[in-house]
Protein backbone atom coordinates (compact mmCIF):
# COMPACT_ATOMS: atom_id res chain seq x y z
CA UNK A 1 0.00 0.00 0.00
CA UNK A 2 1.67 3.18 1.32
CA UNK A 3 1.02 6.47 0.70
CA UNK A 4 0.88 8.58 -2.05
CA UNK A 5 1.73 12.09 -2.56
CA UNK A 6 1.87 15.27 -5.39
CA UNK A 7 3.90 18.10 -5.18
CA UNK A 8 3.71 21.26 -7.13
CA UNK A 9 7.34 22.59 -7.29
CA UNK A 10 8.38 26.07 -8.77
CA UNK A 11 11.03 25.97 -10.74
CA UNK A 12 11.47 29.68 -10.85
CA UNK A 13 11.15 30.87 -7.37
CA UNK A 14 14.10 31.95 -5.75
CA UNK A 15 15.09 31.52 -1.66
CA UNK A 16 14.16 35.05 -1.04
CA UNK A 17 10.88 34.90 -2.98
CA UNK A 18 9.88 31.10 -1.73
CA UNK A 19 8.34 32.42 1.56
CA UNK A 20 5.77 34.79 0.69
CA UNK A 21 4.89 32.83 -2.36
CA UNK A 22 3.89 30.05 -0.22
CA UNK A 23 1.58 32.45 1.35
CA UNK A 24 0.11 34.02 -1.99
CA UNK A 25 -1.04 29.97 -3.00
CA UNK A 26 -1.78 29.38 0.31
CA UNK A 27 -4.25 31.86 0.56
CA UNK A 28 -5.44 31.16 -2.83
CA UNK A 29 -6.14 27.35 -1.52
CA UNK A 30 -8.14 28.43 1.78
CA UNK A 31 -10.05 31.44 -0.48
CA UNK A 32 -10.50 28.64 -2.55
CA UNK A 33 -11.96 25.90 -0.29
CA UNK A 34 -9.27 23.35 -1.13
CA UNK A 35 -7.71 23.20 2.21
CA UNK A 36 -8.23 24.25 5.35
CA UNK A 37 -6.24 27.38 7.12
CA UNK A 38 -5.46 26.48 10.42
CA UNK A 39 -2.21 23.71 10.20
CA UNK A 40 -1.75 20.94 12.29
CA UNK A 41 0.77 18.99 13.33
CA UNK A 42 -0.08 16.01 11.36
CA UNK A 43 2.85 13.41 9.41
CA UNK A 44 1.32 13.68 6.05
CA UNK A 45 -0.01 17.62 5.60
CA UNK A 46 -0.52 19.93 7.97
CA UNK A 47 -3.25 22.09 6.10
CA UNK A 48 -6.29 19.19 5.76
CA UNK A 49 -8.63 19.05 2.52
CA UNK A 50 -10.99 21.74 3.23
CA UNK A 51 -14.82 21.27 1.58
CA UNK A 52 -13.94 22.42 -2.09
CA UNK A 53 -11.46 20.27 -2.19
CA UNK A 54 -12.92 18.81 -5.25
CA UNK A 55 -11.41 21.75 -7.16
CA UNK A 56 -7.94 20.41 -7.24
CA UNK A 57 -9.07 16.55 -8.97
CA UNK A 58 -8.83 16.03 -12.49
CA UNK A 59 -12.03 15.03 -14.08
CA UNK A 60 -13.19 12.32 -13.05
CA UNK A 61 -11.05 11.88 -10.09
CA UNK A 62 -13.88 13.09 -7.18
CA UNK A 63 -14.91 9.61 -6.03
CA UNK A 64 -12.80 9.10 -3.35
CA UNK A 65 -11.59 12.34 -0.90
CA UNK A 66 -8.44 13.43 0.04
CA UNK A 67 -6.80 11.37 3.25
CA UNK A 68 -4.51 13.87 4.21
CA UNK A 69 -3.06 17.34 3.50
CA UNK A 70 -1.29 19.58 2.21
CA UNK A 71 2.56 20.48 3.27
CA UNK A 72 4.28 23.38 2.15
CA UNK A 73 8.58 23.68 1.86
CA UNK A 74 10.63 26.61 1.65
CA UNK A 75 13.87 25.95 1.49
CA UNK A 76 16.14 24.51 -0.85
CA UNK A 77 14.89 20.72 -1.43
CA UNK A 78 15.37 18.03 -3.83
CA UNK A 79 12.04 16.82 -4.73
CA UNK A 80 11.99 13.47 -5.58
CA UNK A 81 9.30 10.18 -5.61
CA UNK A 82 10.26 8.43 -3.10
CA UNK A 83 10.41 4.83 -3.68
CA UNK A 84 12.25 3.88 -6.99
CA UNK A 85 14.18 5.94 -8.59
CA UNK A 86 14.73 7.96 -12.26
CA UNK A 87 15.08 5.00 -15.07
CA UNK A 88 16.86 7.65 -17.01
CA UNK A 89 18.15 11.22 -17.56
CA UNK A 90 18.15 13.11 -21.01
CA UNK A 91 19.97 16.06 -21.74
CA UNK A 92 18.24 19.19 -22.93
CA UNK A 93 20.80 20.27 -25.80
CA UNK A 94 20.68 17.09 -27.44
CA UNK A 95 18.57 14.86 -25.90
CA UNK A 96 20.69 12.22 -25.82
CA UNK A 97 19.41 9.74 -22.73
CA UNK A 98 21.30 8.27 -20.25
CA UNK A 99 19.93 5.22 -18.36
CA UNK A 100 20.48 4.70 -15.15
CA UNK A 101 18.77 1.35 -13.84
CA UNK A 102 19.08 -2.24 -15.56
CA UNK A 103 15.73 -3.67 -17.12
CA UNK A 104 15.97 -5.71 -13.93
CA UNK A 105 16.16 -2.02 -11.77
CA UNK A 106 19.59 -2.51 -10.78
CA UNK A 107 21.71 0.35 -10.86
CA UNK A 108 23.84 1.27 -13.67
CA UNK A 109 26.51 2.99 -11.17
CA UNK A 110 28.94 4.42 -13.94
CA UNK A 111 25.54 6.29 -15.35
CA UNK A 112 24.22 7.19 -12.08
CA UNK A 113 27.56 8.47 -10.51
CA UNK A 114 28.12 12.09 -12.11
CA UNK A 115 24.27 12.82 -11.63
CA UNK A 116 24.32 11.75 -8.04
CA UNK A 117 27.67 13.80 -7.05
CA UNK A 118 25.49 16.72 -8.83
CA UNK A 119 22.49 15.77 -6.44
CA UNK A 120 24.44 16.29 -3.86
CA UNK A 121 26.18 19.68 -4.83
CA UNK A 122 22.85 21.32 -5.49
CA UNK A 123 21.61 20.36 -2.49
CA UNK A 124 24.57 21.94 -0.65
CA UNK A 125 25.05 24.81 -2.93
CA UNK A 126 21.80 25.34 -5.14
CA UNK A 127 24.31 25.02 -7.56
CA UNK A 128 25.49 21.68 -10.42
CA UNK A 129 26.14 20.69 -13.54
CA UNK A 130 26.94 17.43 -15.51
CA UNK A 131 28.54 16.88 -18.64
CA UNK A 132 26.51 15.56 -21.35
CA UNK A 133 28.19 12.02 -22.25
CA UNK A 134 26.38 12.53 -25.18
CA UNK A 135 27.91 16.14 -26.26
CA UNK A 136 30.16 16.87 -23.91
CA UNK A 137 27.83 20.30 -23.03
CA UNK A 138 28.08 21.17 -19.35
CA UNK A 139 24.52 21.50 -18.63
CA UNK A 140 22.93 22.77 -14.98
CA UNK A 141 21.72 19.98 -13.54
CA UNK A 142 17.99 21.95 -12.87
CA UNK A 143 17.60 21.63 -16.99
CA UNK A 144 17.94 17.58 -16.99
CA UNK A 145 14.77 15.77 -17.94
CA UNK A 146 14.30 12.70 -15.67
CA UNK A 147 12.11 10.05 -16.49
CA UNK A 148 8.86 10.03 -14.75
CA UNK A 149 9.55 13.52 -13.65
CA UNK A 150 10.86 12.01 -10.65
CA UNK A 151 13.50 14.47 -9.66
CA UNK A 152 12.59 18.83 -9.42
CA UNK A 153 14.78 20.82 -7.52
CA UNK A 154 13.66 23.83 -6.27
CA UNK A 155 12.99 26.39 -3.27
CA UNK A 156 9.20 25.71 -3.09
CA UNK A 157 6.87 22.92 -3.17
CA UNK A 158 3.29 22.00 -2.24
CA UNK A 159 2.98 18.44 -1.20
CA UNK A 160 -0.44 17.08 -1.16
CA UNK A 161 -0.74 13.27 0.87
CA UNK A 162 -3.14 10.89 -0.34
CA UNK A 163 -5.32 13.18 -2.60
CA UNK A 164 -6.92 12.49 -6.26
CA UNK A 165 -4.97 12.89 -9.16
CA UNK A 166 -4.62 16.72 -9.77
CA UNK A 167 -6.45 18.35 -12.68
CA UNK A 168 -4.78 20.80 -15.37
CA UNK A 169 -7.32 23.52 -14.18
CA UNK A 170 -6.38 23.36 -10.10
CA UNK A 171 -1.79 22.98 -12.10
CA UNK A 172 -3.04 26.45 -13.45
CA UNK A 173 -4.39 27.93 -10.41
CA UNK A 174 -1.43 27.13 -8.53
CA UNK A 175 0.95 28.48 -11.48
CA UNK A 176 -1.57 31.63 -11.75
CA UNK A 177 -1.23 32.44 -8.10
CA UNK A 178 3.02 32.07 -8.42
CA UNK A 179 2.88 34.91 -10.84
CA UNK A 180 3.04 32.53 -13.92
CA UNK A 181 6.26 30.66 -12.65
CA UNK A 182 6.64 27.93 -14.56
CA UNK A 183 6.23 24.55 -12.22
CA UNK A 184 6.27 20.74 -12.36
CA UNK A 185 4.64 17.76 -10.86
CA UNK A 186 6.51 15.22 -8.46
CA UNK A 187 4.26 12.12 -7.81
CA UNK A 188 5.16 8.98 -5.77
CA UNK A 189 5.12 7.27 -2.68
CA UNK A 190 6.54 6.42 0.41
Amino acid sequence: MGDHFQTIVDLDATAADAPRLAERVLGVLVTEGVVLPEGTDRPFGGHLPGPHWHKAAGPGRTDWAPTDGLTVHTGRTVFHGGQGDAEWVRCPRCAATTRLLTDEYDWIDAAWEPYGRAVSRWQETGEAAVICPGCTATVPLTEWTWADDYYAFGYLGFEFWNWPEFGEAFRGLVAEALGGHRTTLVWGKF
